[in-house]
């Protein structure tokens, strides 16, 4: 374990919050840390999959979320839930507000991507859902 309680052995660099060391910032900058939250694997993913105010279970996430494995999915929902991003309610696994508020702000990033993807000439929807 290191300073920080993070095991090295499994690569756990504990959840990115605001203040905090992160990739790219000694400080913990808030958009450092949302940018070094976001990218961890299958994040955004998760985030996508509780849009429109859904409700969904561990083992539903985990259908959705194709081949992620049950100990990256807890992890990326403790790191979400840790920076109160996703709340656990008793039917499961919701967007809090901030959640969605995140969400929303990504929508015009998404649009954003398909018009450069359009005007490479690569659309890229043919390969995967997400």
């Amino acid at each position: 374990m290191n300073k920080s309680g993070a095991s090295r052995k499994t690569g756990n660099r504990g959840t990115p919050l605001p203040g905090r060391p992160v990739r790219g910032s000694r400080t913990g900058r808030p958009v450092m840390v949302l940018l070094d939250l976001l990218s961890r694997r299958w994040t955004l993913r998760l985030l996508w999959e509780l849009r429109d105010a859904r409700v969904a279970t561990f083992r539903a996430l985990r259908a959705d979320l194709d081949d992620v494995s049950p100990s990256i999915l807890n992890a990326r929902l403790k790191d979400l839930r840790a920076a109160g991003l996703v709340e656990a309610g008793s039917a499961g696994y919701l967007l809090s507000e901030s959640g969605g508020q995140l969400l929303a702000l990504l929508v015009p990033l998404g649009k954003w991507a398909d018009g450069w993807a359009t005007r490479l000439g690569r659309s890229g929807r043919s390969r995967s859902k997400s």
